[in-house]
């Protein structure tokens, strides 16, 4: 088996992946934070490392897929750790328990992942469900010395772990730099410094999410339940750990330092980060206005009327969004983030949505052409290159754009070979369905959605009456009606070719 490459975060460049306990290897990934319905960035991560662990699974590794849900201590203000709590402000606005807001947007989450046919994850934890492996936590983490108490407070002390530790070791960033780049401490006086960020946050009355501990009634903080529920399902030190780009400085930061801090050893070996997402070349954000959820994009797919998207009027996804033209099929959308790097930016916009979707539509019918295919006894091409090439891509850091080129690759070949330009072994065909089974249905995780195949199955069997019907008519000698039947089906987007064999069509 070739090695597999994957880029690290830690010394930006791509390094050998060499699992601690082969066959075994332990990957976390930051899941969302449950207080709305989750949106389009989440796809993208979400679905980036999906297709990792399923490339990992294919090459015959044991993975224990970690990714959390975050119910508890994420505040509006991320880097100074403070304001409400984002899951307990909804349920106070919406005057529910916050278990059912979590409860409600878990669900919602779980339907988007599975419309884009994701794989569940071994594990789902919850940070409201490991309080005890967090308090433990901080306590071994004050008794070494890295963290101190507050008026019923506990935060991290960065500049004493800095003293003998690399703080920036993720980000590149020195200690000095984040010194001089971080504001002044405004009414957190009990910080020793403006690094120090909250283990443990002493309740204020109106907070709803409280439990008892050893410092006071409060809750955790945001970074302490990645460190703690990582360590309790995968160990001291894992294989890798992922998320998206905005949680290197912070979140991802801190959760390295807490977990030296506590068991003095270096917790990941590879970090893996996903980029972030523009539309139309602008960064997505709520103030411009240019947010959109998955379920105003998609289209072909009933949503359960439990989810929080759903409407009473909404029985089908209906992908009605003012920034979009028309909806996409989730496998479209999928396609379509697998088509840039998962470390690139990716840009969404109409154009580009839409010549995703012709590709997927030509890859699956490419698949279709396959299975109708005749073998030779010699071959015009070297299909066992193609599949070396899929490997070699999905090797170097699991770069889905090469390999879709690849798979376009096969798709010339099949077409050609339908087209009588090319012959294919038997060899050669059950080669082509090894690359489709393994790289596109498997590893891309791509299938032909059920109302998609139901419009092919119709659109076949119209079309191929229509031109039975003009094959009728000019075998009477009925050549107006032959010519009536082909131009209208031009004007539909179908292009005719006829043949001594007959005639054959496809969509333009």
């Amino acid at each position: 088996m070739q090695p597999l490459f994957i880029y690290n975060t830690v010394t930006r460049k791509k390094e050998e992946f060499k699992p601690l306990n082969p066959p075994f290897v332990g990957f976390y990934v930051c899941g969302p934070t449950l207080y709305s319905d989750v949106h389009i960035g989440n796809c993208r991560t979400f679905t980036s490392f999906d297709i990792m662990y399923r490339y990992l699974l294919h090459l015959g590794y044991k993975v224990r897929y970690v990714r959390n849900i975050t119910d508890v201590g994420h505040l509006e203000d991320e880097v100074a750790g403070e304001g409400e709590d984002r899951i307990g402000k909804q349920a106070r606005l919406k005057q529910l328990e916050p278990m059912e807001i979590v409860q409600r947007y878990s669900f919602g989450f779980r339907e988007v992942m599975a419309l884009l046919n994701t794989l569940p994850p071994s594990v789902e934890p919850t940070a409201s469900g490991h309080i005890p492996e967090q308090i433990e936590m901080i306590e071994k983490i004050i008794e070494n010395g890295y963290a101190y108490v507050e008026d019923g407070n506990v935060y991290f002390n960065v500049e004493k772990f800095a003293e003998h530790n690399n703080y920036g070791v993720l980000s590149g960033r020195s200690i000095e730099d984040q010194l001089n780049n971080t504001r002044e401490l405004d009414g957190q006086e009990e910080k020793k410094g403006r690094l120090d960020f909250a283990l443990w946050k002493k309740a204020k009355p109106e907070h709803i999410m409280r439990w008892n501990s050893p410092w006071s009634v409060g809750f955790p903080g945001w970074h302490i339940e990645c460190s703690a529920m990582s360590q309790k399902y995968l160990g001291n030190t894992f294989d890798i750990h992922g998320g998206g780009m905005d949680l290197i400085p912070t979140h991802h930061t801190n959760e390295i330092a807490q977990s030296v801090g506590c068991c003095g050893q270096v917790p990941v070996n590879y970090w893996v980060h996903t980029n972030m997402l523009t539309l139309n070349g602008q960064k997505m954000s709520r103030s411009l206005g240019n947010v959109f959820l998955p379920v105003e994009l998609f289209t072909g797919k009933k949503l359960s009327p439990h989810s929080p998207s759903a409407t009473p009027s909404q029985a089908l996804l209906e992908g009605k969004h003012p920034l979009f033209d028309k909806a996409f099929s989730p496998m479209a959308v999928r396609f379509f983030m697998m088509q840039t790097h998962y470390r690139s930016t990716l840009d969404f916009s109409n154009e580009a949505l839409t010549a995703s979707e012709k590709g997927f539509e030509r890859l699956m019918d490419a698949y279709k052409t396959l299975q109708s295919i005749q073998p030779t006894d010699k071959s015009s091409e070297d299909i066992s290159a193609l599949l070396q090439k899929c490997y070699d891509a999905m090797n170097d850091d699991f770069n889905t754009p090469v390999l879709i080129a690849n798979l376009f690759d096969c798709v010339r070949i099949i077409n050609s070979c339908n087209d009588k330009k090319l012959t294919l072994t038997k060899k050669d065909i059950e080669t082509l369905n090894t690359i489709y089974n393994d790289f596109v249905f498997q590893i891309m995780g791509l299938k032909l959605e059920e109302e998609q195949s139901k419009t092919n199955a119709v659109l076949h069997s119209v079309v191929n009456l229509l031109l039975d019907m003009r094959n009728q008519a000019k075998a009477d000698k009925n050549f107006g009606l032959s010519d009536e039947i082909r131009n209208k089906l031009i004007e539909a987007g179908i292009q005719i070719k006829d043949s001594k064999e007959g005639s054959t069509w496809k969509l333009n």
